[in-house]
């Protein structure tokens, strides 16, 4: 009989908790520790469709990367995705930037998919940790090219001088421009890029890729379908719904 609690704990075992941000919200956010697990759905976001088939699979633990809840509620009425969610009794472990910056996390699989070497840890000016990797391709159009057929969706970026050695932060990165200046750093690779970091960017002549943050982050999701499957006897699913498109 494996339980909510024994996955939780494994997890956490291999991302802590502890190595969050102080704003996130990781671990179990919904449900009964004590709960027998039938069926897990892996996911991106516990949005309303992955609630869907969870209760379409017989899923009643649902593993995200996003938090369910984020921000401080006051109120869950008719339109929360928590009202199925506890009606229907699903259980939700999320793990976010402790998933992110962990060994084998989310910046790990991100760097192992792009035409990357020498990836290490990087810890920026506030502390987050990012990965550290150096590549052959040093054409930064050329490089853009290989994000997007890796990831399947465009790339915003600026061109600057030629890249050897790049920061890399999956999801939302844009503020880590400043590192990667001060860190004599050739690019950055992230997403949910704001004008200004592109301007300092160019500023600089180093080059910016916005690769997208469902793009650069989504990549978790088989790799942690079956990280779970080889730890227990359960079935897992992924869900990967294809509701945000890019042409």
């Amino acid at each position: 009989m494996i339980t909510v609690n024994d996955i939780l704990n494994f997890l956490n075992s291999k991302y802590p908790v502890e190595d969050a941000c102080d704003f996130d919200n990781v671990g179990l956010l919904v449900g009964d520790g004590n709960e027998t697990v039938k069926k897990v759905l892996v996911c991106l976001d516990a949005d309303i469709s992955a609630v869907k088939e969870a209760i379409n699979v017989g899923a009643n633990l649902i593993v995200t990367h996003h938090p369910v809840i984020f921000d401080a509620l006051k109120s869950v009425t008719d339109g929360s995705v928590l009202i199925p969610i506890i009606k229907n009794n699903i259980s939700v472990i999320s793990m976010h930037t402790n998933f992110d910056v962990g060994v084998g996390g989310v910046n790990d699989i991100l760097c192992s998919l792009l035409p990357l070497k020498n990836v290490k840890k990087f810890k920026a000016s506030d502390g987050y940790i990012l990965n550290y990797a150096e590549t052959d391709i040093s054409d930064p159009d050329l490089l853009a090219d290989k994000i997007k057929k890796v990831l399947g969706f465009s790339v915003r970026y600026v061109a600057g001088r030629p890249i050897k050695k790049l920061l890399v932060c999956s999801g939302s990165g844009g503020n880590f421009i400043g590192d990667a200046v001060s860190g004599g750093f050739d690019a950055l690779i992230t997403a949910d890029v704001k004008h200004n970091h592109f301007i300092e960017a160019i500023n600089n002549g180093i080059s910016l890729f916005d690769a997208g943050h469902y793009a650069t982050e989504n990549i978790c999701v088989k790799p942690l379908t079956e990280l779970l499957k080889k730890e227990f006897p359960v079935e897992v699913y992924s869900y990967e719904p294809d509701f945000i498109k890019s042409n």
